[in-house]
């Protein structure tokens, strides 16, 4: 799950050098968030069916190895197209993660047991977020951020031949059907609707935080990176604690809405910070990883209690390609509010977003009752 996202992770934590090196304006940033998800989400549309078929391990080596290819090509860039492809192709292992990793716990940990592996599997995403927003980004500083990506991807490569050590495929690979995965339940698509939203807040945050804290709060481009670090800290406390809190008196359904009224007022948070301090982009940012990051591993929890094994990576497919349209919608539209409206513009965007997830819970729960 980490490596998954680590492309993303690193255009946030290094958007200042990137922004320098290759001449670019904050919505071309945008752009590059767009490519990667984009094609995360069209595949998240009919990968369900091919990591049925394939097999879950044979998914997530899959996912290591491309991973691999992806940040290597991200540390050579030599032009701003290059990058604009090598991310467009991280957008293959993002699809893959959910349905295979699903698929792994499904078949084998036990149900009372899922809520705190899956918050746990989740959170790996957040890992990469903080791999990129410290350690990466530290180096970056020191040496080049060309190397720490190159770290990366040979931290990827290891990766991939530590993906012989998971639960082994029951069986031989099959051919895939690649059809498009449409049909679902009533619940999965209100979990569609929640992630589209959920992640069109989270990708704007993910994207701009750093590059907002140097260009208005005067932060160096070290401590503006740990911003994109902290969001990973808490993101990773935040999935793992609130997906312990999901019991059959507290289903999923209703945790989410006051995750997203929390999303809502830490996004309010990176919005005053222009004006009272920087000291308020860091409550927001810990904020969106306590409330909006650990949101998303309570609706993959909610996916897993409505499937059936069968189903399993087809729904989560499904509501991952939610999450990923909104990463491609969300960082594009916060770059163009930003350029014509200011970064306040922007938060204000993104408060919205999240608050207007938070009203898609609430009729999901009000039609079901």
């Amino acid at each position: 799950m980490a490596f998954s996202m680590l492309p993303l992770f690193l255009l946030g934590a290094l958007a200042p050098a990137l922004v320098a090196e290759f001449g670019i304006a904050r919505p071309l940033l945008g752009v590059l968030v767009t490519a990667g998800f984009g094609v995360a989400a069209v595949l998240s549309l009919v990968i369900g069916p091919v990591v049925d078929a394939v097999g879950a391990r044979r998914s997530a080596t899959a996912l290591f190895a491309v991973s691999t290819v992806a940040l290597a090509l991200f540390a050579l860039a030599p032009h701003y197209a290059v990058l604009v492809f090598t991310v467009a192709l991280g957008g293959i292992p993002q699809a893959l993660a959910n349905p295979s990793t699903n698929k792994i716990i499904g078949r084998s940990v036990p149900q009372p047991k899922r809520g705190l592996v899956i918050g746990v599997k989740q959170s790996g995403v957040q890992l990469g977020a903080f791999a990129a927003g410290l350690p990466l980004a530290g180096l970056a500083e020191w040496v080049d951020w060309r190397l720490a990506a190159g770290v990366a991807a040979g931290c990827a490569a290891v990766a991939t031949l530590a993906s012989t050590l998971l639960p082994a495929d029951p069986g031989p690979a099959k051919r895939p059907t690649l059809r498009v995965t449409l049909s679902a339940e009533p619940a999965i698509w209100w979990l569609l609707g929640f992630s589209v939203l959920l992640g069109a807040g989270i990708s704007s945050v993910n994207t701009y935080s750093a590059l907002y804290a140097t260009e208005e709060l005067r932060l160096a481009a070290q401590p503006a990176a740990a911003l994109v670090a902290a969001l990973g800290v808490t993101g990773i406390i935040g999935r793992i604690g609130w997906s312990r809190m999901v019991s059959p008196n507290r289903p999923p359904a209703a945790i989410l809405g006051p995750l997203s009224m929390g999303a809502t007022v830490a996004a309010g948070a990176l919005l005053v910070a222009q004006f009272l301090g920087w000291g308020w982009a860091w409550i927001g940012v810990l904020g969106i990883g306590a409330f909006a990051v650990a949101a998303n591993a309570v609706s993959m929890l909610a996916v897993m209690g409505l499937s059936t094994p069968e189903q399993t990576g087809r729904n989560s497919a499904l509501v991952s390609a939610g999450f990923f349209g909104g990463f491609t919608i969300g960082s594009p539209l916060f770059g163009l509010a930003a350029e014509f409206g200011g970064y306040p513009l922007g938060w204000v965007l993104v408060a919205v977003e999240f608050a207007a997830a938070g009203v898609v819970v609430w009729l999901w729960r009000r039609r079901d009752r």
